[in-house]
């Protein structure tokens, strides 16, 4: 008997098996079908687990419709490869999808414009800025280059170091004494400072 009719007598026979629901038909069918349906995926996909699921999907859909394989048609392993082929480009459309529509949804986000600061807010953030400035400038000069380095320019203090010129343990020494009176002259209430200046 020719490989390609005694192929044809054993798909056929699997065939009829899979309609009655032997499923030792199906374990038959994955253990002669199984690694090249796998094969197929991974081929078109390029994912092991994408691979493992359209087998799956393959051989849940022989063993829930066995009907729609027709022996007089072709050899299983033909109808088998085409379906691997079908489901694994069916994931990699669907991929491509998802990644499109993440990039659209991240890029609509981005598009989103922070909301603005209220008047009142705004007036507030005024006042704290001007503070700030008024603070920063009663510090003394080596004080004031240290902050500005390392909190405007962002610097390290070995950065702020080396760029004044002083020790490491110097530069730490500036930047928290400044820093001190920076937090005592900002922690009053920006209106009590206005009262004290009118």
């Amino acid at each position: 008997m020719p490989v390609e009719t005694s192929q044809a007598a054993s798909d056929a026979e699997l065939h009829r098996r899979l309609v009655y629901g032997d499923e030792s038909a199906l374990a038959a069918a994955y253990d002669v079908y199984g690694g090249l349906v796998r094969r197929i995926a991974l081929r078109v996909t390029h994912a092991p687990g994408a691979a493992d699921d359209v087998a799956q999907e393959v051989f849940a859909h022989l063993w829930s419709r066995p009907y729609t394989y027709d022996p007089q048609r072709g050899t299983l392993r033909t109808w088998l490869s085409m379906l691997a082929h079908r489901r694994s480009v069916d994931w990699v459309r669907a991929e491509e999808r998802h990644r499109k529509a993440a990039h659209t949804d991240e890029a609509a986000l981005h598009a989103i414009p922070a909301p603005g600061p209220g008047p009142d807010e705004a007036v507030v953030d005024m006042e704290r800025a001007l503070l700030l400035h008024s603070a920063l400038a009663e510090l003394p000069l080596p004080q004031r280059q240290a902050v500005h380095l390392a909190y405007f320019a962002g610097h390290s203090y070995r950065q702020v170091a080396a760029e004044l010129g002083i020790p490491e343990g110097t530069a730490k020494t500036r930047l928290r004494t400044a820093l001190r009176r920076l937090a005592a002259t900002l922690a009053e209430p920006p209106d009590t400072a206005v009262e004290r200046g009118a």
